[in-house]
C-alpha cells in the first residue's frame, strides 16, 4: 500500500513537457504574455486576494505553479515549486486626490510598464496586478498577466470564467454569443454536404494559393513600410500604448445583416477600414495602394463554446493550452472614391476572410511549424513564427464574453478587455464582446502610432458603415 501511494505522489509531482507552442511563445526569438483587464463597479476588496489565488488560479493548472526548464536532453519541462502568492501580487501606489481623469492617465502608464516588462523565469509565470483608484471607466481594476506559454486566450478566458457569477442570478450559468449553430436540420446537413462537393475543387486550388502566399510572408515578403509599420527590428521591446473603443453589438449585427456575413467579418472589415483611415491620414503617400497584411488568429478547437476549467482539462484530449492557428488577410487597397464607400470595403474583407477561411491552409500552416520543430527544433519553428508576425502589419485575435453583467469575486465588472504583449508588430489589436458592446482593444507603438487618431479612425470607419447600412436598408 505505501509503496502505491509513493507511486501516485511521484505521478503527481512528475514534470510536465511543454507544449511545442509553449515553447515557441517563450523562447529566445519570442515571449509574449496576455494581458486580461477587468473594469469593477466597486473597489476591489483586497481580502479577496490570496485566498482566490490560493484555492482557485494556482489549483486550475500545475502550470500555475511551476517554472519552465530544460532537462539534460535539453528538452523543456513544467516542474513543480512552491508558489510564493505575494511575489506575485502587484498593488502600484499612485498620488491620492487626483481626479479621474488623471488616473487614467496613470492606469494607461502603468499598463505600458508591465505590457514591456518581462515576467521573471525564476517563479511560475503570471501576475496579479490591483489598481485601487477610480478611472474614468471603473472604481478599482484588476489586471491579470500570465504568458502565453501557459495557454492561449481560449484557456485565460476560461480562467476568468471559472472565478465569474452573474450578478442578475448567480445560480444560473454564464451566457454566451454562439459561436456557430449548435444544431442543423436534415436538409442544412444534405446542404451542406453538396456545397462541400461543389466547392472541393476550388477549395483545393485556394489551400495552394494560400500555403504558397503563407510560405512567402513568412521568409520573404514584407508588407510595404507604412503608418502602422515600421520595418525596424525589436519593436515588441518598444513601448506600447493600450487604448480602447466600445461598439454597440446590436448595431455590429446590423451591419452583419446587411452584407449578409458573420459579425467577425464585420468587426474584422471596421478594423480594417478604419487602419485604412489611419494610414490614409497619416502618410503623403497614397497609402491606398500599400501592401499590407492583418493575421487574423482562430481558434482550432472543434467545439462550440467556452467549456469549463474541469472539462477543458479532463479526458483524453484536454483542451488547455494553446490551440490556435493564423490567416493573413491583405488590407483592401482603395481609391480615395473607393474608401468613401464603406459597405463596399467591408464586402471586399469578407470575400477575403471567408475565401482563407475555405481553405485548409490554416491547418496546413500548424502542420509545417510542427515539422520544422520536429527536424530543427523548437528555437528555429519560433524564430519562423517570429517571421511570420513581423512581415506583416498588424495582429488581429477575437473572443465572446458573458451576455449577462458577471462579477469577480463578488465584484460587478463594469467592462472587460485583453491584449497579447511582447508581439513583433508596431500594432495589434484584439476584440472581446461583454453586456451587448464590442470592446475593441489597442496595442500600439509610442511615438509611432497616434493612437488618439487610430481611435477616432476606427469610430469614423464604425459610424460610416452603420450610417450605410441604414440607409440602404
Amino acid at each position: 500500500m505505501e509503496s502505491i501511494h509513493k507511486k501516485k505522489l511521484a505521478e503527481e509531482v512528475a514534470d510536465e513537457p511543454v507544449s511545442p507552442t509553449g515553447q515557441y511563445f517563450n523562447s529566445l526569438a519570442l515571449s509574449v504574455s496576455i494581458i486580461a483587464v477587468l473594469e469593477l463597479e466597486i473597489p476591489f476588496d483586497e481580502s479577496f486576494t490570496f485566498p482566490f489565488l490560493q484555492n482557485l488560479l494556482v489549483r486550475i493548472n500545475p502550470r500555475f505553479s511551476s517554472i519552465m526548464v530544460t532537462d539534460d536532453h535539453g528538452v523543456k519541462q513544467w516542474k513543480k515549486v512552491a508558489v510564493k502568492l505575494e511575489d506575485h501580487v502587484k498593488i502600484p501606489t499612485f498620488p491620492v486626490g487626483l481626479s479621474k481623469e488623471c488616473y487614467d492617465m496613470y492606469l494607461d502608464d502603468y499598463l505600458s510598464e508591465i505590457a514591456n516588462a518581462e515576467l521573471l523565469k525564476e517563479q511560475p509565470l503570471w501576475e496579479f496586478h490591483i489598481i485601487k483608484y477610480p478611472t474614468s471607466n471603473a472604481a478599482g481594476t484588476i489586471i491579470f498577466k500570465l504568458h502565453h506559454a501557459l495557454g492561449d486566450g481560449f484557456s485565460i478566458m476560461g480562467i476568468l470564467f471559472s472565478c465569474f457569477h452573474r450578478v442578475d442570478n448567480p445560480s444560473k450559468p454564464i451566457t454566451l454569443p454562439s459561436l456557430r449553430s449548435s444544431s442543423e436540420s436534415g436538409n442544412e446537413k444534405r446542404y451542406n454536404i453538396r456545397k462541400f462537393v461543389t466547392h472541393f475543387p476550388s477549395m483545393l486550388l485556394n489551400t495552394a494559393s494560400d500555403f504558397a502566399w503563407t510560405l512567402m510572408k513568412s521568409s520573404i515578403v514584407e508588407d510595404d513600410k507604412t503608418s502602422i509599420r515600421s520595418g525596424n527590428e525589436g519593436v515588441e521591446f518598444r513601448p506600447k500604448a493600450i487604448s480602447t473603443i466600445n461598439f454597440p453589438l446590436d448595431h455590429i449585427k446590423q451591419i452583419k445583416n446587411k452584407v449578409a456575413g458573420t459579425v467577425n467579418d464585420v468587426i474584422t472589415g471596421i478594423v480594417l477600414y478604419g487602419t485604412r483611415l489611419y494610414m490614409q491620414n497619416a502618410s503623403n503617400k497614397d497609402s491606398g495602394i500599400l501592401n499590407s497584411t492583418a493575421l487574423v488568429l482562430f481558434n482550432t478547437r472543434a467545439i462550440n463554446n467556452y467549456q469549463t476549467i474541469e472539462e477543458m482539462t479532463s479526458g483524453a484530449k484536454s483542451l488547455w493550452g494553446n490551440q490556435f492557428a493564423f490567416i493573413h488577410v491583405s488590407i483592401p487597397k482603395t481609391t480615395d472614391s473607393e474608401l468613401a464607400d464603406p459597405l463596399e470595403f467591408i464586402y471586399k474583407a469578407k470575400e477575403i476572410i471567408q475565401k482563407k477561411r475555405s481553405s485548409l491552409a490554416l491547418h496546413l500552416t500548424g502542420k509545417l511549424v510542427q515539422i520544422i520543430a520536429k527536424l530543427r527544433g523548437p528555437e528555429v519553428a519560433a524564430q519562423y513564427i517570429h517571421g511570420t508576425i513581423s512581415n506583416a502589419s498588424l495582429g488581429i485575435s477575437n473572443m465572446i464574453g458573458p451576455i449577462e453583467q458577471v462579477a469577480f469575486a463578488n465584484h460587478p465588472c463594469k467592462g472587460m478587455y485583453f491584449m497579447s504583449v511582447g508581439v513583433p508588430h508596431n500594432l495589434n489589436i484584439t476584440v472581446l464582446s461583454y453586456m451587448g458592446n464590442v470592446r475593441v482593444a489597442l496595442a500600439t507603438e509610442k511615438g509611432f502610432i497616434n493612437h488618439h487618431v487610430l481611435i477616432n479612425c476606427l469610430q469614423k470607419a464604425f459610424d460610416r458603415t452603420f450610417a450605410a447600412a441604414l440607409a440602404t436598408s
